[in-house]
């Protein structure tokens, strides 16, 4: 996998949700959305797993698009959530067992979140959670979704403010490792490791000192960057020795695949 010659050629999106975590579309559709659009290669990054992979690669070939093995690991640095993107990952067995933990974990947390929701009497059921859930993963914005359904919320954006952003009555700590941890289990599985989306660590005094780990590259172009952020990240990644990304963080229909504010 060459990343610079991906950036090159341009027509990618290196940031992108299915299913088989918090996204809206299968990974199959995924990729068929990339093809409709003339996007050439995408990285299929679910959160904390690797289910979508598979598919999401039998249907690149179908339709002509190249799919990078891709991984966002949640990590947490100095109290901030640090997202860490992996690229070209292969299933190593450190990293399978640590994302079998992180998949126990976050099924007993989605319980304890259902469950603080019905004790503020805002009650809703596992069926009517899995209702708004494709794939195997129960993630929190189903869980909003299904607040919402239920008529106790606006919309979902109103659940995560009121209910389950950090320190909110809902909110439980996900498990999460370190950066170090992160970035050792992505070079083990053969991967580059890559810092997502840096706009949002909301300090860049902790972006230099991330760039100063042996992370790979940092996601330069984000649908949440503007293009002056763009250029502060580019520097840093020059100035650290860095590879640049650059990804939609596609999730739903509120996002646009290959829309991230790129510009070679």
């Amino acid at each position: 996998m060459d990343l610079e010659e991906i950036i090159k050629k341009g027509n990618f999106d290196l940031h992108v949700h299915t299913t088989a975590s918090d996204g809206v579309l299968s990974p199959a559709e995924i990729v068929m959305m990339a093809a409709y659009k003339g996007i050439t290669t995408i990285a299929v990054t679910d959160h904390d797993t690797l289910h979508g992979i598979q598919e999401a690669t039998d249907a690149g070939l179908r339709y002509g698009v190249k799919v990078i093995p891709g991984i966002e690991l949640s990590t947490k640095y100095k109290g901030r959530n640090i997202d860490i993107l992996g690229y070209g990952i292969n299933w190593s067995e450190p990293l399978l067992n640590t994302l079998q933990k992180i998949q126990d974990h976050r099924k007993n947390r989605a319980q304890i979140i259902i469950e603080r929701f019905c004790e503020l009497g805002m009650t809703i059921t596992d069926k009517d959670v899995q209702k708004h859930s494709k794939g195997d993963v129960i993630a929190r914005p189903h869980i909003a979704a299904a607040v919402v359904e239920k008529g106790y919320a606006g919309n979902v954006q109103e659940v995560f403010d009121r209910y389950l952003a950090d320190g909110k009555p809902c909110a439980v700590d996900k498990m999460v490792l370190s950066p170090e941890e992160g970035i050792l289990l992505i070079h083990q599985a053969g991967g580059m490791a890559v810092i997502a989306h840096p706009v949002l660590v909301g300090d860049d005094t902790i972006v230099e000192e991330l760039l100063k780990l042996p992370v790979d590259g940092i996601e330069v172009w984000h649908r949440k960057q503007t293009l002056k952020d763009s250029a502060r990240y580019k520097a840093l990644a020059g100035k650290y020795c860095k590879k640049i990304t650059g990804g939609s963080d596609y999730h739903n229909e509120e996002h646009s695949l290959g829309e991230f504010g790129f510009q070679a």
